[in-house]
């Protein structure tokens, strides 16, 4: 009796991850996952939270509990990076974020005492990198993406940077951040802890804003400066690192620097390749047939094994050959190149990146079927469980699906709509 108990508030928990657009595949491994991060008792009350942000008055309501108590709670959550913090016009506001990236990440940014980041980094690699449904449908469901890729700055040309936008440079992010914190990569820290973690900088995940303020808080990652964070920037060139941030072009909250041995995002990027789970850069390299030797290094260091040698008939020689399907844009080959053998070259059509969060979670919810759980958010209430769930019927007719998965609704309306409403 206690064990069905136990496991049916995980899963009501997992039905609450679910309802985001970026949910977390119900198994086994994920109830173990979750039973390290929450108790039982939390697990039952973070499932009646809202997908939108809430202040204590809210989950007091929710709860059935009085403030002090809910305040307690909400503190104690945030404290462990379950719960973000953001204060807004002076009044605290609380959200769960998505298990990634959000906090099954932010369970790793640090050494902690209060769990066995061993056994918790055995189960997030079981439940990621060897089943298969959990990234799978985190990085390939729909068209829109979680995170896309920012060119490697170094090796822009000057004819290259007239066609680089603010927002798809890494370094203007950090410039224009309000807050900016640095903690452990989870990726990185995961492996290590089973033995397959490369030699590339572990102090070097980049959190911005908001996101940042709170983690920073709480003690999950250090709060740093602007030239700190470009000092960064430069190590991660250094190592041939890919910088994969957040997919919107305004108050982005994360860029992880990631080798495509042990980061998520590049390990999917190289599973599913065919499925395009991550948005690419702008550009794509062009090999120069008259320099290349084919000496294979771009190929060693391509992150994505995008890049292969090839014998040449018409100049008698090995060269290096592109897969511009599987081509992230990141501009390693061209850095690592001794010969100048390699330039960038702008894609023939550009990636449409989200004005920011909500656009980004409204895209996303709209294209995985989720959208109804954005318009009636307080599962609590009967009605809005009912009017979810008609919604849900209802957009999955064919003529409604098909008006609400048009780039117009998704993009230029919504994009008007979030900027008049200031979301």
């Amino acid at each position: 009796m206690a064990h069905h108990t136990l496991k049916s508030s995980y899963q009501k928990l997992s039905y609450r991850l679910n309802r985001f657009p970026q949910g977390a595949t119900p198994s086994e491994l994920l109830f173990k996952i979750l039973k390290m991060l929450f108790s039982e008792k939390e697990a039952e009350l973070v499932a009646l939270l809202p997908i939108k942000p809430f202040n204590v008055q809210k989950a007091s309501k929710i709860w059935k509990l009085n403030l002090t108590a809910t305040q307690n709670i909400l503190d104690n959550l945030a404290s462990r990076a379950i719960l973000l913090d953001i204060e807004q016009n002076g009044e605290m506001q609380y959200v769960l974020p998505p298990p990634m990236a959000g906090f099954f990440e932010f369970s790793l940014m640090r050494v902690r005492q209060d769990i066995d980041q061993k056994v918790l980094s055995e189960l997030f690699y079981e439940y990621m990198n060897v089943e298969e449904d959990f990234i799978k449908s985190l990085f390939t469901l729909g068209e829109t993406r979680l995170g896309r890729v920012f060119v490697n700055e170094s090796v822009l040309s000057n004819d290259n940077a007239i066609h680089v936008l603010d927002y798809e440079r890494a370094s203007e992010i950090i410039n224009t951040a309000s807050h900016i914190g640095v903690g452990m990569c989870y990726c990185r820290h995961k492996m290590e802890h089973i033995g397959k973690a490369c030699n590339a900088p572990m102090d070097i995940c980049m959190t911005f804003n908001n996101v940042a303020k709170s983690l920073t808080r709480h003690g999950h990652a250090r709060t740093i400066d602007k030239n700190e964070c470009l000092d960064l920037l430069n190590k991660a060139y250094d190592y041939n690192l890919v910088q994969f941030g957040e997919n919107v072009r305004e108050d982005v909250s994360f860029i992880c620097n990631c080798c495509g041995c042990c980061c998520e995002a590049l390990l999917a990027a190289k599973r599913f390749a065919i499925l395009n789970p991550i948005h690419t850069s702008n550009f794509i390299p062009e090999i120069d047939s008259k320099t290349c030797n084919g000496c294979s290094l771009c190929a060693i260091k391509c992150p994505v094994n995008a890049i292969c040698i090839e014998f040449d008939e018409n100049t008698n020689q090995k060269l290096a050959v592109i897969a511009e399907n599987l081509c992230l844009g990141c501009g390693i080959c061209v850095r690592v190149c001794n010969r100048n053998g390699i330039f960038l070259k702008s894609r023939s059509e550009r990636v449409l990146t989200p004005l920011n969060g909500t656009h980004k979670a409204v895209v996303m919810a709209i294209e995985r079927g989720k959208f109804q759980n954005l318009l009636f958010d307080n599962q609590v209430l009967w009605n809005h469980r009912a009017m979810a769930a008609v919604l849900g019927v209802i957009l999955k007719l064919p003529p409604f699906k098909q008006v609400m998965a048009s780039k117009q609704v998704k993009s230029r309306y919504l994009e008007n709509f979030i900027k008049k409403h200031n979301y």
